[in-house]
């Protein structure tokens, strides 16, 4: 939990959370509140007679923090009434509804607010959400916020309401099912309402494999029709003109949702919902499912379905088609070129799975141009990652025609971990295989034992492409022996040669670094520290394990964090505005990043024997370590506080982090040695020469 911040005057936020068989999803709603650095709040949760642990979960809350206050309700009541009670009980500014089985995200609350006060207090304010199912998959919600108000997604938890209006204006949810329908439609409808947008998540909404209402399928749902007569009838005619065609909308998403109306309803619902339309309709209806209402005629609307159904399953099996006959194609010519000569002059790179020109393969390339111009080098990259190429350097798009005469023809094959498509290695051809990081974490065959990290990977597969190496580089002594072991092929032989994107780490002048920094706008003066953390097999999306804002601030403002999340992730780590925070996730290099820090803060990143080169300060922050490594598993520890193992400064929570930098600890003399034992250990090779030694040994043949 975050520091408690007692509220003596009115807070700003009042946060409404309805409660009944939830206590899977409670005590995670619940943090995901109360963890927030934006502590102007008081957390109302309304026990609704709920049968399971909920109440006991909201107890726990209450007793750790003075903020959270629990409203135990006699019987069932439902959503709606228990919103409404909650409502009664707030006290705050503005009032939030939040479901307890969803989370406010990270930073969310204190967005909100800066949003109010750019708005300058309006009554309604609308936020986006994502939504995450039981996979932890998490998708864009989908709302288009610049439009029009009423087509965003009908729901209490999507925007926040000032407590005067909602009280002036005597807004109350219904009894029964879609409670929110007319409260959230009057207050956006009400004359003279206030209301502006926020165009960012500030919710994920969880999608729940069973048990919801909106996996319920039954006449229950029939309640929407009613609530939208209602709101229609009291609407005056231009507020009936706007509506009608959410109204419409509405209506048939929810008619065409088998998670809501079974088949054997779908006519009777379609009936009422023709109904609405008819009675309170004056325009001229606007696509065929409108026009279908308009004619109360349910086969108009079945047959158009079934029309879009036909052309959609046309386009896919033409697609298919299409995809064979190319696939086909691409065969036959690829055969072709198998049995063309090898180029001796032709070498292809390759890495992360072809998101770009970056890397050992990156460095190697460069190296070559200027040692061994006479090869032609040509990067394989996806074609949703082609704008990353540089000018001046050729690529081809994996799977296009191109790629396959390219892998059948060059003579090298440079990649940090695989070519797409299966290609078949030739006689002739030198495959060398440069990885992407001294394991931490248990790779190749080391990976059985921990099954939650390997994702259906075929291990068989694994070895058919390790046979395909011919050399396999190595930055280390430790690196050296896993590779043996995990991927254990007579196919290869180990390159000790260090990493060459390592190289500028030795070479890189004061000016460039300076150069570096200003170009990523930090100030003169300030402490850099670069916050990289690794993939978690066992985290679906980027959620830093801090409050970054909180952070910086207790640092001060001298301090400035570069954040990266890992490529896993996306392009942006999602993050706030924030003058001490700079979101350096889509940087093309993190070497230039590497160079521009004063000191790395990670957990589990291979980055950090990467940045023991530049013999900088290196902070392990593990909150989560013996998770990690039961999920994962780790070949030493690194928290133990050994030479050669542990990189310096340890932290295990947000607290010891802060103290770390505030004692200087993480700068510290022990961290010093600390620091020197694990360089020793992990970068011997690495001396800036590295790429000239791989382009020497594999163009050049010396």
């Amino acid at each position: 939990m975050v520091s408690k911040v007692p509220t003596l005057s009115t807070p700003r936020f009042s946060v409404v959370v309805p409660a009944h068989r939830v206590q899977g999803y409670l005590r995670e709603c619940l943090d995901s509140v109360l963890d927030q650095g934006f502590g102007d709040l008081e957390l109302i949760v309304v026990d609704d007679a709920s049968p399971d642990a909920s109440a006991a979960i909201a107890v726990e809350c209450a007793e750790r923090d003075p903020r959270v206050q629990l409203v135990r309700l006699p019987a069932r009541s439902g959503p709606g009434p228990a919103r409404n009670i909650g409502a009664d009980r707030a006290t705050g500014t503005y009032v939030l509804f939040l479901d307890g089985d969803d989370l406010l995200l990270p930073g969310a609350l204190e967005t909100i607010a800066e949003a109010l006060d750019a708005a300058d207090d309006p009554d309604v304010l609308l936020f986006g959400h994502d939504r995450f199912d039981w996979w932890e998959n998490v998708r864009p919600g989908g709302d288009d916020l610049t439009g029009d108000p009423l087509a965003v997604t009908v729901a209490a938890w999507n925007r926040v309401f000032r407590l005067g209006y909602w009280q002036e204006r005597r807004l109350a949810f219904s009894d029964g099912a879609y409670e929110d329908v007319v409260p959230v439609r009057r207050a956006t409808l009400t004359p003279g309402a206030r209301t502006a947008v926020l165009d960012k998540a500030c919710v994920r909404w969880r999608e729940r494999r069973g048990g919801s209402f909106a996996k319920s399928p039954g006449r229950e749902h029939f309640a929407v029709i009613g609530r939208y007569e209602e709101l229609l009838a009291a609407a005056d005619p231009a507020d009936r003109a706007r509506l009608v065609p959410h109204a419409a909308a509405h209506l048939l998403a929810v008619l065409d949702d088998p998670g809501r109306i079974a088949p054997r309803d779908r006519r009777d619902f379609f009936r009422g919902a023709a109904r609405v339309y008819r009675t309170y309709a004056t325009g001229t209806p606007v696509g065929a499912g409108e026009k279908a209402l308009a004619a109360s005629s349910f086969a108009a609307y079945e047959a158009q379905r079934k029309r879009a159904s036909r052309r959609e399953g046309i386009t896919r099996r033409l697609a298919r088609q299409k995809k064979k006959l190319r696939a086909r194609a691409m065969r036959l010519s690829y055969r072709t070129d198998l049995r063309r000569p090898l180029d001796p002059r032709l070498a292809v790179y390759g890495a992360y799975w072809n998101r770009g020109i970056s890397c050992n393969p990156a460095a190697i390339h460069a190296k070559a141009r200027e040692l061994a111009p006479h090869i032609r080098g040509v990067w394989v990259v996806s074609s949703r990652n082609k704008h990353r190429v540089p000018d001046g350097v050729e690529y081809v798009v994996e799977g296009s025609r191109r790629y396959w005469r390219t892998m059948a023809r060059a003579t090298y094959l440079i990649n940090n971990s695989s070519f797409p498509g299966g290609f078949t290695k030739r006689p002739g051809q030198v495959y060398l295989q440069t990885h992407h990081g001294t394991p931490l974490k248990k790779m190749g065959l080391d990976q059985r034992r921990y099954p939650a990290g390997t994702h259906g990977i075929s291990f068989q597969k694994v070895l058919d492409h390790t046979d395909q190496w011919d050399l396999s580089l190595s930055a280390n002594p430790h690196s050296t022996e896993i590779w043996e072991r995990v991927y254990p092929s007579t196919s290869y032989q180990s390159l000790e040669a260090g990493y060459p994107r390592n190289d500028v780490y030795f070479t890189a002048g004061k000016d460039e670094i300076t150069g570096i920094r200003e170009e990523l706008g930090v100030a003169d003066g300030r402490t850099v520290l670069l916050y990289a953390p690794t993939h978690r097999d066992y985290q679906k999306g980027f959620l830093p394990r801090l409050d970054l804002e909180r952070f910086v601030r207790a640092l001060g403002e001298e301090y400035v964090v570069l954040v990266r999340a890992h490529y896993f992730y996306g392009a942006d780590a999602g993050l706030r505005a924030h003058p001490q925070l700079i979101d350096v996730t889509g940087h093309a290099r993190v070497e230039d990043l590497c160079l521009a820090a004063d000191a790395l803060v990670t957990d589990y990143s291979s980055l950090m024997f990467d940045y023991a080169c530049l013999d900088r300060p290196i902070v392990t922050y593990a909150p989560d370590w013996q998770a990690y490594r039961l999920a994962r598993g780790t070949y030493f520890d690194l928290l133990s506080g050994r030479a050669g193992e542990t990189p310096g400064a340890v932290a295990r929570d947000e607290g010891e982090l802060v103290e770390v930098f505030r004692d200087g600890g993480w700068n510290s003399e022990e961290a010093g040695a600390l620091r020197a034992a694990f360089r020793a250990r992990f970068c011997p090779y690495d001396d800036g020469g590295a790429a000239e030694r791989v382009v020497r040994r594999v163009f050049l043949a010396s």
